[in-house]
């Protein structure tokens, strides 16, 4: 019973809503200027939607500033926290010198265990 109410349809091919009674949103074009290589590039936003200060240039990659009025806004200056690296909250628990010891204690713990170091014909591998 189900399989012949979607006899006919291809499913995925087309959409079945319709753009009947779609209220869209106001939009306003928003500048961007790149000082690197000059180049200007224009985006829409929602009207009430506040753009960002910058924008990747398309052309070369460098950061464009946002115009108003035909003039670059100077983007304003965050206090943001660099991100904190796997080492950072590292040294914030352990000390450089436990660093060290722990190292050592687990490379000859690896070396006993592969059975290394008593064997002089043994090449060491890289520089």
């Amino acid at each position: 019973m189900a399989d012949r109410s979607l006899r006919g349809i291809r499913l995925g091919a087309q959409s079945l809503q319709s753009e009947e009674g779609v209220v869209f949103m106001e939009r306003s074009a928003t500048t961007y200027a790149c000082p690197a290589c000059g180049h200007e590039t224009t985006l829409m936003f929602a009207a009430d939607a506040e753009p960002p200060q910058t924008w990747e240039c398309r052309s070369c990659g460098a950061d464009a500033l946002l115009e108003v009025d035909g003039k670059p806004v100077k983007p304003a200056e965050d206090d943001e926290k660099a991100a904190r690296t796997h080492w950072d909250m590292l040294l914030e628990r352990r000390t450089r010198a436990e660093l060290e010891e722990l190292l050592e204690e687990r490379l000859a713990y690896i070396r006993a265990r592969r059975g290394a170091g008593d064997d002089p014909t043994r090449q060491k591998i890289g520089a």
